[in-house]
């Protein structure tokens, strides 16, 4: 499916309102902000995407001065909060904490009102978490072996559960499928924490997911995991194999969770957010958190990001095509 983009709303007000803007930059330099914020989320409350988010607003609310809210705006592959971001007064008031999933993948698998790289405007990196397989506690797999050995007797009887079509979810299952010659089914949900009530209760039989959203049913005893999906095994799941650890090459996804806010938003305000995020990137409660979740801190800076997330967008769509990944 071909994606396509309208051309911006702000691109065709940029030269009536660009003086207009440049005169504002001092006053807001000073002001900002005047109001509450919002923080969008593209994913159900309980989730790594919500987790992060409502950490973040804990820090950024008493040094900003204002009130920060956490907004679950889930489904459409966490594109519907990310449009609600594109289509904000560029005020910088409304953020998104967002994943590869809305900003790298959906792109390439659905029709969009905005256009990713030009209506959203970077903050920052927040972290980066490896994805897991996990299944339920109560399956008889002990290692992937096990598990790929009744899938490909099996093909077809076995389903993986998602966070939504696009999302880093459905590439590694689809991935996991091609590196395997398994023919599993995708069952999309609006988010990982929706999944997991399936996964529990054995109506789904694995998923790929982020170890921030992962994590906490596996401490339960409610998931085993059994794979990471990255180069080297976690931390905070050291017994836990990597995918290339069991024999199985080319299925690793990772998942990364990036600050943005409205594009056309005052350069002040977005240095602003820069600082704050990476400011609070160092606080030792917040990396002992993210840590604690599976997840690492890379710091960026603001041009380092944009780079970042615009290679990524490249490389993903790359793997859509190589994948066969279509909209369902």
């Amino acid at each position: 499916m071909k994606t396509t983009f309208p051309l911006p709303r702000r691109a065709l007000l940029a030269g009536a309102a660009g003086a207009a803007l440049g005169l504002a930059f001092p006053a807001l330099a000073q002001g900002w902000p005047d109001k509450s914020l919002r923080i969008m989320v593209g994913a159900s409350p309980g989730g790594g995407t919500d987790i992060l988010a409502r950490l973040l607003a804990d820090k950024f609310g008493p040094a900003l001065r204002q009130t920060v809210v956490v907004e679950n705006r889930p489904g459409a592959s966490n594109t519907i909060a990310a449009d609600m971001t594109a289509h904000a007064a560029a005020d910088g008031t409304t953020l998104l904490l967002a994943t590869n999933t809305g900003q790298a993948v959906a792109p390439h698998l659905l029709k969009l009102k905005y256009d990713p790289l030009k209506d959203l405007q970077p903050i920052g990196l927040v972290a980066v978490m490896p994805n897991v397989l996990v299944v339920p506690a109560t399956a008889p797999y002990r290692s992937v072996k096990e598990l790929l050995a009744a899938m490909l007797a099996r093909p077809g009887d076995f389903k993986y559960a998602s966070s939504g079509v696009g999302s880093t979810q459905h590439v590694a299952g689809e991935a996991f499928n091609l590196a395997t010659g398994a023919r599993s089914i995708h069952i999309p949900y609006k988010g990982s924490s929706q999944a997991h009530i399936d996964i529990i209760a054995g109506q789904v039989d694995m998923m790929f997911d982020s170890t921030s959203s992962a994590m906490s049913q596996i401490k339960a005893g409610k998931f085993r995991p059994l794979a990471i999906a990255a180069e080297r095994r976690s931390p905070e799941l050291p017994d836990v194999p990597t995918l290339a650890e069991q024999g199985i090459a080319g299925a690793d996804v990772q998942t990364w969770y990036g600050l943005y806010v409205t594009a056309g938003t005052p350069r002040p305000a977005v240095e602003r957010l820069s600082a704050e995020l990476a400011r609070v990137l160092k606080l030792a409660d917040v990396q002992g958190r993210i840590k604690g979740l599976g997840g690492e801190i890379n710091a960026l800076s603001l041009d380092q990001f944009a780079a970042m997330n615009r290679a990524e967008y490249e490389r993903y769509g790359k793997l859509v095509r190589d994948a066969n990944i279509k909209a369902e």
